[in-house]
């Protein structure tokens, strides 16, 4: 004898009912998955305002740090009005009382010149621009004509020198 299977029996029923219905698990994974994809975009978008305060605050700084360079400078150009007004000794002397607050205005903020006479050629310290016989030993700096300069222990500025090729025989 055969079983009419054309209406689910009761066993069937009962298995297709929890698929209809959203389980209670399914539905405690998506609330979590909301919430961390919530926190993840909060995150984010924190960051973002971050990195955008940090780069006008690092903006605010750099422009004060060259504000405050600049007003010391100015007092060397004031000084250099004053020094044009002067004739004779005190012109001399006034000049020399310029270089000097200017070279403490530089070595006051890292700036300091680089001493390259009687060193040896160094090229990443130097730039020769010429190269000529001296009794000095061949490779040996012996004119400055651009000084050079290093700010902390970066060179800023490569000295412009004269080179010795060694005697000449």
């Amino acid at each position: 004898m055969k079983e009419d299977t054309s209406e689910p029996n009761e066993s069937q029923q009962n298995l297709a009912e929890p698929a209809d219905a959203p389980s209670p698990a399914l539905e405690e994974l998506q609330k979590a998955y909301d919430d961390l994809n919530n926190r993840h975009l909060r995150l984010a978008a924190d960051f973002d305002n971050y990195r955008r305060r940090m780069a006008r605050e690092l903006d605010a700084r750099t422009t004060f740090a060259i504000e405050g360079f600049a007003v010391e400078l100015l007092e060397v150009v004031d000084n250099f009005e004053r020094a044009e007004k002067a004739n004779g000794a005190a012109l001399t002397e006034g000049m020399e009382q310029i270089r000097k607050l200017f070279a403490t205005i530089l070595e006051r903020h890292g700036i300091r010149l680089m001493e390259c006479r009687n060193l040896p050629f160094d090229p990443e310290r130097h730039e020769a621009i010429a190269y000529v016989p001296s009794d000095a030993e061949e490779g040996t700096v012996i004119d400055e004509v651009v000084r050079g300069y290093c700010m902390q222990d970066k060179v800023i500025r490569c000295a412009k020198v004269v080179v010795s090729k060694g005697s000449e025989e």
